[in-house]
């Protein structure tokens, strides 16, 4: 598999920002080749034409309708999240949720 650009969202950043982080761990651990940046849903639209995926937090699952607005024609996989790894922001899970995904 080529290397993936994953855009992580959640409401500030703030919690994505540790759960990208603990995800780019974990891809180093699996020897993936995966790009993760953590931002702010208002800033999906400026990230959609260099991402393959989009993890949205559990708690924002009310914006999947307007990120479909952003992504459409676009070849991107819109995740949510799950609330069972994205509370313990347990990187290794949530690639394992991306990866399923992409089967």
């Amino acid at each position: 598999m080529s290397k993936l650009n994953v855009l992580l969202v959640c409401g500030s950043g703030a919690s994505s920002g540790f759960m990208a982080a603990n995800m780019r761990k974990a891809a180093k651990e699996l020897h993936l080749d995966l790009e993760v940046k953590a931002r702010s849903e208002s800033e999906i639209e400026n990230y959609i034409d260099e991402i393959d995926a989009l993890m949205v937090g559990p708690h924002l699952a009310y914006i999947l309708e307007d990120v479909e607005e952003y992504t459409q024609g676009e070849d991107i996989k819109v995740i949510l999240m799950k609330p069972e790894y994205y509370s313990k922001l347990d990187g290794k899970k949530a690639i394992e949720h991306l990866l399923e995904n992409f089967k």
